[in-house]
């Protein structure tokens, strides 16, 4: 296993060194204080949805990543930003100025993250499914969370699988969405690309990972660019409209993310 010490997303670096310039002190201790706020979300995730239908005279701006959403509060262009439990603690672990709030209302209503195929699509599914089954039965589900999800935050990126066949299956992710998916070095790494390999390794193919932005996914799934989607991405009633679901393989919630 290839030891990771230190997320290098660059953009990440990038929001650590940002020395942001001079902003009103705005108290927020629950999503209550959100109301006609200045808000940043990620474009097309559940953040958003959440934002759009909870929070009144709220002014809303949608960023491509949640990291170029950390930007902007710690420029003081934005007042907060809603975002999933897991990147949001990547981010304000290398931005001593940013915290986390934290709200009943979010723990009470967490969200399912499962893998995406187009409508129909039963072959894929059902090797999905055996591949999160049989690793949660023989172990490797839970070294792959004491792997990305380590207690100390010395993540242990794992080697990759050994992959052949005559097919490949694409796999369109998000790569800004760590432990789940993001850039180290040259490689896009992650529990939901490894998850993907053994995907693959199950169903006896090669994989290729492709990289797009998160509003752009499910398009790309319907329309064949892609066979499945393992992006961190919640089980919604909206979403079951256009793909199917695997079963759930993670559970998540929103947190809020502003300047101390």
């Amino acid at each position: 296993m290839k030891k990771f010490s230190a997320i290098c997303l660059s953009a990440l670096i990038a929001v650590t060194m940002f020395a942001g310039c001079s902003k009103n002190k705005v108290v927020i201790n629950n999503v209550k204080d959100l109301d006609g706020k200045k808000i940043g979300v990620q474009a097309g995730t559940t953040g958003e949805y959440w934002v759009q239908e909870n929070v009144p005279g709220v002014q809303l701006a949608s960023f491509k990543t949640g990291i170029d959403a950390a930007l902007d509060l710690k420029s003081g262009a934005i007042d907060a930003v809603v975002i999933d439990e897991l990147p949001a603690e990547e981010i304000v672990a290398r931005n001593k100025d940013l915290m986390i709030v934290r709200d009943p209302i979010f723990a009470q209503n967490k969200e399912e993250y499962a893998i995406a195929v187009k409508k129909g699509n039963k072959e894929v599914l059902d090797v999905i499914n055996k591949t999160i089954s049989d690793m949660k039965i023989n172990g490797e589900y839970e070294k792959l969370v004491n792997a990305f999800m380590p207690a100390d935050g010395n993540i242990q990126i794992p080697a990759k699988e050994a992959l052949s066949g005559e097919k490949t299956l694409k796999l369109g992710t998000n790569a800004a969405f760590p432990p789940f998916e993001y850039v180290s070095g040259t490689d896009i790494v992650g529990f939901d690309i490894t998850m993907g390999e053994k995907i693959a390794k199950q169903a006896g193919t090669k994989l290729e990972v492709v990289n797009m932005e998160f509003d752009s996914l499910i398009p790309a799934l319907s329309s064949g660019a892609i066979d499945f989607i393992a992006a961190g991405m919640s089980v919604t009633e909206e979403r079951k409209k256009n793909v199917d679901f695997s079963v759930p393989y993670f559970a998540s919630e929103q947190v809020i993310i502003v300047r101390k």
